[in-house]
């Protein structure tokens, strides 16, 4: 019976760590680590002074032959080893639920925040205040109300510092990624107190408690203080959030944030004046958000595992080439279309103006033509598109690859005169060029420039062209995939030298995207494209440890749609307006397995 408490350990609290802990591990980083340590460090230390002063008072006792008899400050080894593990379960569940999320997007101030959710921060304020006042009466008072009074003059204190510092920010966070790890650590140890309260593990003095039960042996007190113990975890979880999401969004005010960062650059970061918040960034950085959700769910699931500014750069950057291509694409006329293309161009000349010191880009001018040339919804992709780190060059590049698309327009409105530009793979090779090794390129300077690991010229270059050959991998699959919607379009980007050998036209893919001989040729492709990927992807070693996973989750995600289009609609492929997709149960297996992979 001595190992009574040490035995509700082994078979519920550390198997459930344990869990956590194997499903969480290829996701975890330094940085997670660091701060759930962090919070276990300062939960121990708030918690144990407060414990020892129950259990010397009499209101928590633990029968000499349910424990192994350590202590500190007449805390049993095993209370203090609930206090360790407790916060590590919440910790990893919270981390696992909020890895997808960038938290960048959720700061706010006072004027970005509607009525309802001022209300519902003032409401959250006096409701801990009364909750603290109420405490204090009940201890007082005595008797009964002792224990759930010291419950509230305890835990109140510090969520109301947390829920005055971060609660807007709390309440824009979606209500699933807080909610949860609340509650399901919450009614897991209810059950397990339950249970040791009525084994008689521990149990709390009669004369301290209302005694009122929740259900069986759970006293309401023991289920108030899990609720807010775990409340006090999440809520400690989204200050650290918080305060990381302020030193990586607003580099003018921090330049320099290392990867662990000290605690007291995270407090000054906590502790900022959401009113000097820059909006408009958060602002353009919600929206990139959303049109990377709409329109990349591979590389919005990839992106998670970024760390950083170099998360929020390359969604900036590709919200910027997905607006980009969408105005082009969806202009009425081709010499609107073309029009787009040549202001954008122009704005690149903007940005890229030597500033007057003769050195470095210049961004003078370019606000008042992006206000004054482009619709409102893509002020923002161009206005925060990180230029500052990036040659001009694969920009360029990305605008001759529109071109090409614009080159199948018709003549007449009547469609005639169709012309297909990608007579063979010398042209198929020089478009995916300009499409997608111009952004491949464009995300390795991204690389090179975040990474605290400093590589050398080689590496750099090899990566280089090893990026712009996965690009070419990475585009031959989006066509395979899009041939149907691509016809719709009036587009063939298979090469007309390969239909001659099918004995097929391109007119005939535009009546019928689906017949036999595409699908033969939408396999060749997928050939080229497995060859082009293998000869790239072993150079992808040399990235630094901190991305390299991150930008294989990327390469791995997509080619995942190669994979499926390769074993055909019998295995599992999911249709989704004429394209096949890849089941999110199989997105998820790619990011743990290749993380896993790279531990």
């Amino acid at each position: 019976m001595a190992y009574d408490y040490a035995i509700v350990h082994l078979k519920y609290t550390i198997p459930l760590a344990g869990l956590l802990t194997f499903i969480s591990r290829p996701l975890l980083t330094k940085l997670d680590l660091y701060k759930t340590y962090t919070l276990i460090f300062i939960a121990f230390f708030a918690t144990l002074p407060w414990d020892s002063y129950l259990v010397r008072h009499g209101i928590w006792t633990y029968p000499p032959d349910a424990i192994v008899g350590l202590r500190l400050f007449s805390v049993p080894a095993e209370e203090l080893f609930f206090f360790v593990i407790q916060t590590y379960i919440t910790s990893m569940l919270y981390t696992l639920l909020n890895k997808p999320i960038l938290h960048a997007q959720f700061l706010t101030n006072k004027n970005d925040s509607s009525t309802k959710s001022r209300w519902i921060k003032i409401l959250g304020q006096i409701l801990l205040v009364g909750s603290i006042v109420g405490g204090a009466y009940l201890v007082k008072r005595g008797g009964e109300g002792t224990y759930l009074g010291l419950i509230l003059i305890w835990a109140c204190p510090f969520a109301l510092f947390t829920w005055s510092l971060s609660g807007y920010f709390i309440i824009r966070l979606p209500l699933v990624n807080v909610a949860t790890p609340i509650i399901i650590p919450t009614v897991y140890l209810w059950v397990v107190d339950e249970l040791a309260l009525g084994r008689g593990t521990w149990s709390i003095e009669s004369g301290t408690k209302l005694g009122w039960c929740v259900w069986g042996s759970l006293e309401l007190e023991e289920a108030i203080f899990f609720l807010a113990t775990n409340a006090l975890v999440v809520f400690g979880m989204v200050a650290f959030d918080r305060a990381l999401a302020v030193l990586y969004t607003f580099s003018n005010l921090f330049p320099d944030v290392p990867n662990l960062s000290p605690l007291g650059l995270l407090a000054k970061a906590v502790l900022l004046d959401p009113a000097t918040y820059d909006m408009t960034r958060v602002k353009g950085i919600r929206e990139a958000i959303e049109t990377l959700r709409r329109k990349s769910r591979s590389f919005y699931l990839a992106s998670s595992t970024f760390p950083g500014r170099l998360r929020i750069d390359l969604i900036l950057l590709y919200s910027f080439c997905r607006v980009a291509d969408d105005l082009v694409d969806e202009s009425s006329t081709q010499g609107g279309a073309h029009s787009w293309i040549s202001q954008f161009s122009k704005y690149l000349d903007l940005v890229y103006a030597p500033s007057s010191d003769g050195q470095s880009p210049s961004t003078h001018h370019a606000s008042v033509y992006v206000e004054s040339t482009f619709p409102e919804e893509a002020w923002s992709a161009l206005e925060f598109l990180p230029v500052k780190f990036l040659p001009r060059q694969p920009f360029t590049e990305l605008l001759q690859g529109f071109k090409t698309d614009l080159a199948f327009r018709w003549t007449y409105p009547e469609k005639r005169n169709i012309r297909f530009p990608i007579k063979d793979e010398a042209d198929l090779e020089l478009y995916a060029q300009c499409v997608a090794s111009s952004v491949g390129e464009l995300c390795l300077r991204l690389v090179f420039h975040h990474s605290e690991t400093e590589l050398s010229s080689r590496s750099k270059s090899e990566l280089i062209n090893a990026a712009r050959t996965m690009g070419h991998a990475l585009q031959y699959v989006n066509i395979a995939r899009d041939i149907a919607i691509d016809a719709e379009m009036g587009r063939v980007y298979l090469p007309s030298n390969w239909l001659k050998e099918e004995i097929i036209t391109p007119e005939d893919i535009l009546r019928d995207p689906n017949q036999p001989k595409v699908e033969n040729l939408r396999q060749r492709l997928l050939e080229l494209a497995f060859k082009e990927y293998d000869q790239s992807r072993k150079v992808m070693n040399l990235l630094p440890h901190e991305v390299r996973a991150p930008m294989i989750i990327a390469v791995e995600s997509y080619m995942e749609i190669g994979r499926v289009l390769r074993e055909g609609k019998g295995a599992g492929v999911q249709i989704q307006r004429g394209r096949a997709t890849v089941p999110l149960w199989r997105r998820l297996w790619v990011v743990w397995r290749t993380l896993l992979a790279e531990k």
